[in-house]
This record gives C-alpha cells, sequence and structure tokens, in this order.
C-alpha cells in the first residue's frame, strides 16, 4: 500500500499508514475524480503538473491541501508536480495549521514573525520545503498559467467564478475547522480536517499509473 521513498520523515510515513483511504464515499470519490484526471493527463503528456489550492483567506483548508498534495506526490514517486496556495484575499497562515501538520511529522520553521508570518514546512531530508505563507491566489509567488486551481471552499468556489491562467477548475471543498477555535475539540478538529486531506490526496497520487 504505501511507496514511500526513503527521505521521507518517518514520523510522516507512520502517519500515511494510518490513514484509510478504504473509507472514502463513493460520493467523495467522484469529487476528487477530475483532479485525478488532470494529474494523469500531465503525467501521460510528460508536462509539468501545478497545483494551485484555493481558499477565501488561505489561511486553514488550502495550505493543509498544499502540504498534503506535495507530500503525497512525493511518496508516490510523481515528479515535475508543484503545489502551491492562495486566497480571494490575503490574511495568515493560522498557527494551529502549522502545529497539526507538525503533529504529523513535518518539520516546521518559523521564518519570520512578522503580522502575515512565514513558515518552512519540510516533509524529507533532501527536498526544498514548503513555503507557507497567506497570499492571494494571483500573487506572485503563484503560477501565472498552465494550473489547475482546485477551490478547497465553497465560499471561494461561488464568490470566485473565473480564475485567470487555470487550465482547469476543479471544486474539492472541506470543511472549515475554524468554527472550533477557541473550542475544547479545537485540536482535534483541526486534526481531523488535516488527516481526511490528507487521506483523500492519498487516494488522488495512488490512482495515478506512471
Amino acid at each position: 500500500m504505501l511507496t514511500s521513498q526513503p527521505q521521507l520523515f518517518p514520523e510522516i510515513i507512520t502517519t500515511i499508514r494510518n490513514l484509510k483511504p478504504k473509507n472514502i464515499t463513493a460520493e467523495r470519490k467522484l469529487i476528487l475524480k477530475p483532479l485525478i484526471d488532470f494529474i494523469q493527463a500531465k503525467v501521460e503528456s510528460q508536462q509539468e503538473i501545478r497545483l494551485n489550492f484555493i481558499c477565501t483567506h488561505n489561511s486553514r483548508r488550502s495550505h493543509l491541501s498544499q502540504v498534503w498534495a506535495q507530500v503525497m506526490a512525493y511518496n508516490f514517486k510523481i515528479n515535475n508536480l508543484y503545489c502551491y496556495s492562495g486566497g480571494t484575499e490575503a490574511t495568515a497562515l493560522f498557527p494551529k495549521v502549522a502545529e497539526t501538520l507538525q503533529k504529523s511529522g513535518l518539520l516546521i520553521q518559523n521564518l519570520s514573525e512578522q503580522e502575515n508570518p512565514v513558515y518552512g514546512i519540510k516533509y524529507a531530508s533532501n527536498q526544498h520545503p514548503i513555503i507557507g505563507f497567506s497570499k492571494k491566489y494571483d500573487d506572485a509567488f503563484n503560477p501565472t498559467s498552465n494550473f489547475a486551481a482546485i477551490m478547497t471552499c465553497s465560499q471561494a468556489d461561488a464568490g470566485c467564478p473565473f480564475i485567470p491562467g487555470a487550465e482547469k477548475r476543479i471544486p474539492i471543498t472541506f470543511d472549515d475547522p475554524k468554527a472550533f477555535d477557541n473550542r475544547p475539540e479545537q485540536d482535534e478538529k483541526y486534526m481531523e480536517r488535516s488527516l481526511q486531506i490528507a487521506t483523500e490526496m492519498y487516494h488522488v497520487f495512488s490512482e495515478i499509473k506512471l
């Protein structure tokens, strides 16, 4: 089931082994299928694959999706794949997201202490870190063409009907863990959402035929 590469951090391998992709519903698999098809077509044509995960504030779900998609691509040896994230507005990467990823085995480095902090997020010893900070989807840090825009929240999906430069638009929405901020179950719900996203990204990349 697992096809991890040696450099993937051991704690992440443990997290992946504990995922339950068989529990993904048939309805949810239909939602994920367009993303599988997009990636598969790029692999077959030997093109670079660019995925931009978009939410309203680029603070929670879009970052979790970006990170886990990059991790799973590496896990399944899918090269030339680059993940990004953005929002319809920029705020800040919510600290609980970084904390949750760290609990799943990723190495988190705080690279700046500003209002919109910048994080280095490493998943493997010999790979460049993912640079995590809140930005608009069309920020210069993100691709301007030949990418799939994956809409991770319904508000962004409804409020942003056109993403300039996107080759394909794919809605894959997740419930917002923000609803549980400052509540006793906050940690549990953030981890629950992170692992749901990890599980679904595992399914997506496990379906890709190299």
